[in-house]
């Protein structure tokens, strides 16, 4: 299951507002630092870490289905391994046992319910 990508209200506000900006005056310059171009770089600088956040997100869930797979194939290979050792040595064998099976002399029996009789 892959991770949900983000985007960003802020910057689509930002972009329409710049859009509408430049129309004024593509040099606007407000003073204090309030200018259209600083305010385009810094929609820029946003923009950037955006997409460089999504693309980290895509890695992650290849690196985690890498991750998964690999799990899987360990998994799968310890039944294997133990199944091997059941086949060679019995799965009442103390070999079966310190492989990390459970002896089936060792196994513990369930007990039985025993039905209610119908008196009538």
């Amino acid at each position: 299951m892959s991770r949900t990508k983000r985007s960003s209200k802020a910057l689509e506000q930002a972009e329409r507002r710049v859009a509408g900006l430049k129309t004024i005056d593509e040099n606007l310059d407000l003073g204090a630092g309030l200018t259209v171009v600083a305010y385009d770089t810094d929609i820029n600088g946003l923009r950037d870490k955006l997409n460089e956040y999504n693309r980290t997100l895509a890695l992650l869930d290849e690196k985690l289905n890498a991750l998964e797979a690999s799990e899987k194939a360990v998994k799968d290979k310890s039944v294997r391994m133990l199944n091997g050792v059941a086949a060679k040595y019995g799965k009442d064998s103390s070999e079966y046992e310190l492989a990390g099976g459970v002896r089936t002399s060792e196994r513990k029996k369930s007990a039985r319910k025993q039905q209610p009789s119908h008196t009538a």
